[in-house]
């Protein structure tokens, strides 16, 4: 198979954590052809995708006293070519929030891949309807209290009536503006007017769970199904639990309620084909469902001697 993966430039990618060169990885020991581009470079010309593209080498990341180590120079680049994006079997959409117009932009370009041909995943539909921090309210008996507002005296009440809550943006990633809000903090007004952009962008107020503490736990599904987990526990002084802010990774299980909760949301993730995404739970509550560029197989790998990204490249090629 040849394979596409849209991707952030991959000098700036970490192989011994983005999930993105996970992926790659696997793709290549199973014998197909990794392609490489990014959103920049992608163009609609007759009615088509395409997109300049670029073959990639990869030298495998090794576990190194269980800790993944990369090679000094872990890939190498073909030369640049335009081909229509239907030439590939199956395209992987894995640019990272923020979620901004220029990212909707490319989904929309992503529209003119011919399903019938080329697999695109996550589905560019899918990705437009799936905003990362909203799309988790239609599953309510799931998730904690929770409201979405712009308006100061409208989280003011929410929060008082809570005593703790938490602020997210509603585009960002790995826990980037994720604020800690009490009623009676004598920065609240300037914390949601800057976070609100003076009340103009709406943000998202959840309870705080105080089970938080013990960890933010990431579950990855393919095709609506758990494949693998990994809590993520916050350190010092920090309240969130990402990787990208310092939390240390701990192997975990799934627990009952969680694979019921896997269990209800599958039928929606494959209604929108949203067939690689990763859920988060705090105390048995769902808080966000990533779908843009969720990570964590690396780190589910090293703790449980897994291979996350063999198993979906197996789902791909069973398609």
């Amino acid at each position: 198979m040849k394979l596409a993966f849209i991707i952030d430039p991959i000098g700036q990618l970490d192989p011994t954590h983005d999930t993105s060169v996970a992926l790659m990885e696997a793709a290549q020991a199973l014998g197909h052809e990794v392609w490489i581009t990014q959103a920049h470079l992608l163009s609609v010309v007759n009615s088509q995708a395409w997109a300049v593209l670029q073959q990639v080498q990869l030298t495998p990341v090794e576990l190194v006293n269980h800790y993944w180590v990369a090679a000094p120079t872990w890939y190498e680049l073909g030369s640049r070519t335009l081909q229509p994006l239907e030439e590939m079997d199956a395209v992987f959409m894995r640019t990272d929030p923020p979620v901004t117009i220029p990212y909707l932009y490319t989904t929309y370009i992503l529209d003119y891949i011919n399903p019938e041909k080329t697999l695109v995943i996550n589905s560019p539909a899918g990705l437009r309807a799936a905003n990362e921090k909203m799309y988790a309210l239609q599953f309510t008996e799931m998730i904690p209290e929770t409201i979405v507002s712009q308006d100061k005296s409208i989280i003011r009440e929410f929060v008082a009536r809570l005593g703790a809550a938490i602020l997210k943006p509603l585009g960002n990633k790995a826990g980037e503006g994720i604020l800690y809000l009490e009623a009676a903090d004598r920065n609240f007004n300037s914390l949601i007017e800057i976070s609100t952009q003076w009340g103009r962008t709406p943000v998202m107020i959840q309870a705080y769970l105080p089970a938080a503490k013990e960890g933010d736990k990431r579950i990855i599904l393919l095709n609506g199904e758990p494949i693998g987990t990994l809590n993520r526990i916050p350190t010092g002084n920090e309240f969130r639990g990402n990787m990208a802010v310092g939390g240390r990774v701990a192997p975990t299980e799934i627990t009952e309620r969680e694979h019921l909760m896997c269990a209800q949301m599958a039928p929606k993730l494959r209604q929108d084909g949203l067939y690689f995404v990763g859920i988060d739970v705090i105390g048995g509550y769902l808080t966000e469902v990533n779908v843009t560029s969720p990570t964590g197989i690396r780190e589910v790998d090293r703790l449980e001697g897994t291979r996350l990204g063999k198993n979906v490249i197996e789902w791909v090629e069973s398609r």
